[in-house]
């Protein structure tokens, strides 16, 4: 077995039932009842703890991690960022979407987010000038509000799918878009002829492609024939002041087109951080990950993939609210 692929499945696993504890651990979380405790006061009178409170942390801390390895892509390019100004950045992105509320006006909530992206933009321009520095200032601003859109707000979606849809649903998605790459990695190795776009990625080819989609999609359904039948899929709903879990049968017919979308997009965000670093002049964007290279390398993937499973678990909610879809 090559070196290269041993380390990934080794190290795949490992992350993989990492991921599934601290899901499993966030779940738990929904259950718990804070009702007359000091968490009441600090949650605002809330008699339970908002969704997705360890997939928030997981998700600062990864942001800390790649932060650095986009400031090596960066500097390859001759901007001279602190990876602590693009975490900050990022980690602000997707705070924003955790906690701004989901019965918020488009207006007021559009203004808040346009003043924490001008916020850090000006942060940015500020700590890089303060030394009395005036060249790459334009670089580091652009590269500040790259890192808030690129590592916080896409993958803050995640976020707001964990705030009204079973830990399970944002399990799944995740598992989806990365069999897609799996199952597009072992086509393409055993079939692939025709190459994908060989001047930005020479070894993925079409069938890869076409392989990965269709192990996505096969999972896509599995895992909704599951999730129905063990009633995980649904959303979350406020009624009478309380947060209950509103239950309903994902169509299987949906399950299927949102496998293979979601195994193409997943692909596209894949070839876009191939573009960044093509650019770049680098191969992987770290070493961090045995197998794998850098943490970006794994991630690029599922945070394109975030934004459209947000979208298509709305229009599903939208079909199955009453009198949705007449």
């Amino acid at each position: 077995m090559p070196a290269m692929l041993k380390h990934r499945l080794i190290f795949g696993t490992v992350m993989v039932a990492a991921l599934l504890a601290v899901l499993y651990a966030d779940a738990r979380l929904d259950s718990l009842d804070i009702e007359n405790t000091w968490l009441q006061t600090l949650f605002m009178g809330r008699t339970y703890l908002p969704a997705g409170l360890l997939l928030l942390v997981l998700l600062v801390g990864l942001i800390a991690l790649a932060a650095r390895e986009l400031a090596i892509i960066f500097q390859a390019k001759g901007i001279d960022v602190p990876a602590s100004t693009l975490g900050l950045a990022g980690m602000v992105g997707a705070g924003l979407i955790y906690v701004l509320p989901k019965g918020l006006d488009s207006q007021t909530a559009l203004a808040i987010y346009a003043t924490a992206l001008v916020g850090v933009f000006i942060f940015a321009l500020v700590r890089h000038a303060a030394p009395g520095r005036t060249q790459g200032s334009v670089g580091v601003a652009g590269a500040a509000m790259f890192a808030l859109l690129y590592m916080g707000t896409l993958p803050g979606f995640y976020l707001a799918i964990r705030q009204w849809h079973s830990v399970w649903v944002l399990a799944a998605i995740i598992l989806i878009t990365k069999t897609c790459d799996i199952g597009a990695y072992f086509t393409g190795r055993a079939i692939g002829r025709h190459k994908l776009v060989p001047w930005l990625s020479p070894g993925k080819t079409w069938e890869g492609l076409l392989g990965g989609m269709a192990l996505s999609g096969l999972l896509a359904t599995g895992l909704v024939v599951l999730g129905n039948a063990m009633e995980l899929t649904g959303h979350w709903a406020r009624v009478e002041g309380e947060r209950v879990f509103v239950q309903f049968d994902f169509p299987l017919v949906y399950a299927v087109i949102a496998g293979l979308l979601l195994g193409v997009v997943g692909q596209l965000g894949d070839l876009t951080a191939s573009l960044f670093k093509r650019d770049a002049g680098v191969k992987d964007s770290g070493r961090s990950i045995p197998g794998f290279g850098g943490l970006l390398d794994v991630l690029d993937s599922p945070i394109a993939v975030a934004p459209v499973a947000y979208w298509l678990l709305q229009f599903v909610a939208l079909m199955h609210a009453p009198g949705g879809g007449s």
